[in-house]
């Protein structure tokens, strides 16, 4: 019995690793020729962290990632909103990692390699189709090649050919009017040297977060984000989801954000390059699972860059699946209990991020003090920056006394 996982990216190969774990054979196939280490930084919250530990990963992953110690809010003035200690420092039994995602998954990669083989992860397969057999499910490839398995998990991607398939008329993803123009800059440390920071509102912002330790330089690679929010209608490039970004778009409107803890425009200008993503998800669906198919990860679940959530809800997703597997066997059954559990789960992320998630705490400095403030106290309530926060975690599943508390989801053999 063998699972066939369509999609070689964070959430297909953390699957791969997953069932190996549990003793289930499958094999990975993913549309690119090459897989390279393209993309730029993510952070991995520590409830996923805790499922790459328990895959034997975390030694791979402290030798390159950064062990975020803060998240902090600032205004578009620079002036403090709020922060927290995060990972290890805010008590979780795990750290939040930030991290290249090129570089996690390549170290999730030779793991499925060095484990299961290297021939269980087959490059140049694009899913384009499937049918079911007496046994199991045949998977067609644009190559003109086919595999048969037992089941068949769709892991690719925001363009999902599975779910395009499954919901032909559901049309592109949906862009909400926000432009990321996201970079890499080596430049001096700020702050604790491991904070992740948010500055800015709704409709101009701008994050940035170590991703890599420094070397023989007291320099650190730092991944940053520059958002504007446009109206929706506007027409801009949304037919390409990763190309070359272009300064003067953007530049201009950050002129001004020197800091006394970071110069904004310097980091942006160093970078080598600069790359221009729409901000965009697709409506939580009604159902994942058809047959001996189900959906994972981004086909499943795309959602706004939103509360650092998007490859950890992948992560989380391969494990209950592979715990469901574990129990029921290789068998719809199986497919219909995680997606039972993680349909519901992500659907609240999603539309919570479409909310601005714990970001809207700057959205409310910009509507009550647009020119700044003396006192953060003075322009909002402690439960509204505690609430705010503590919510969404409750909702992403990474609340801290529940998630150190809580039985592993896989058990090993």
């Amino acid at each position: 019995m063998t699972v066939l996982i369509a999609g070689g990216g964070i959430a297909g190969l953390t699957l791969a690793l997953s069932l190996h774990q549990v003793g289930v054979d499958c094999r990975v196939y993913e549309a690119t020729e090459t897989i390279q280490p393209l993309g730029v930084g993510i952070n991995t919250l520590p409830h996923a962290v805790r499922e790459l530990t328990e895959l034997g990963l975390q030694d791979a992953l402290t030798a390159t990632a950064i062990p975020t110690a803060e998240l902090a809010y600032f205004s578009k003035r620079g002036q403090p909103i709020w922060s927290e200690p995060r990972g290890l420092a805010a008590g979780y039994h795990w750290p939040q990692f930030s991290i290249h995602r090129g570089t996690l998954q390549l170290i999730l990669l030779d793991a499925v390699k060095q484990r299961l083989g290297a021939d269980a992860v087959l490059t140049g397969h694009r899913l384009t189709g499937w049918d079911e057999t007496a046994t199991g499910v045949r998977a067609q490839f644009a190559n003109g090649q086919t595999a048969d398995g037992t089941l068949l998990i769709a892991a690719d991607g925001i363009h999902s050919a599975a779910r395009a398939r499954l919901y032909p008329n559901e049309g592109p993803p949906i862009w909400n009017g926000c432009i990321l123009w996201r970079g890499v800059t080596h430049g001096k440390p700020y702050l604790t040297g491991r904070s992740m920071i948010m500055a800015g509102h709704e409709f101009q912002k701008f994050v940035a977060y170590p991703i890599a330790r420094a070397t023989d330089t007291d320099e650190t690679t730092i991944n940053w984000i520059a958002e504007r929010k446009f109206r929706p209608d506007q027409q801009w490039r949304r037919e390409d989801w990763n190309r070359a970004g272009r300064l003067e778009e953007f530049l201009p409107q950050f002129a001004d954000w020197r800091f006394d803890w970071l110069d904004v425009p310097a980091v942006i200008q160093a970078a080598e390059q600069c790359y221009e993503y729409p901000m965009v998800d697709r409506d939580p669906l009604e159902r994942w699972t058809f047959g001996r198919i189900t959906l994972l990860g981004d086909a499943a679940h795309a959602m706004y860059p939103i509360g650092s959530n998007g490859a950890s809800q992948g992560i989380l997703d391969a494990r209950v699946l592979t715990r469901e597997i574990q129990a029921h066997g290789v068998t719809e059954q199986a497919l219909h209990a995680y997606e039972a559990e993680r349909r519901p789960a992500t659907a609240r992320i999603v539309l919570a991020n479409r909310g601005n998630g714990p970001e809207q705490v700057m959205q409310l400095v910009e509507q009550r003090a647009p020119n700044g403030y003396a006192r953060i106290e003075d322009v909002l309530t402690p439960e509204e920056l505690a609430g705010t926060a503590d919510g969404y975690k409750r909702i992403a599943g990474f609340d801290k006394d529940a998630l150190n508390a809580r039985p592993p989801i896989v058990r090993s053999r």
